[in-house]
């Protein structure tokens, strides 16, 4: 095993803990921390699925990763537009 691999693997494993600590923010009580908490699971879970698709070369991880990346940020502001109202618009 070389250095670059096991930095990979290092940084699986501490992107599982982050992926774990951003479930735990995302199951607080208030609508602002869950929001956070779901943003940085998501930019967690891109993360490392484009590190499984260099680690075991799996082709399509790069597409969803690509796939969170932007919809993610789309979807919490357009979350967090709904829940502030539309009158202000």
């Amino acid at each position: 095993m070389n250095l670059l691999e096991f930095s990979e693997y290092f940084l699986l494993i501490a992107l599982a803990i982050y992926a774990i600590a951003n479930l735990r923010i995302a199951t607080r009580k208030t609508i602002g921390m869950g929001l956070v908490g779901v943003a940085g699971l998501s930019i967690a879970v891109a993360t490392i699925l484009i590190l499984v698709q260099n680690l075991y070369q799996i082709g399509f991880c790069r597409d969803i990763a690509t796939a969170l990346v932007i919809l993610g940020p789309i979807g919490t502001i357009t979350f967090a537009r709904v829940l502030r109202g539309w009158k202000n618009v």
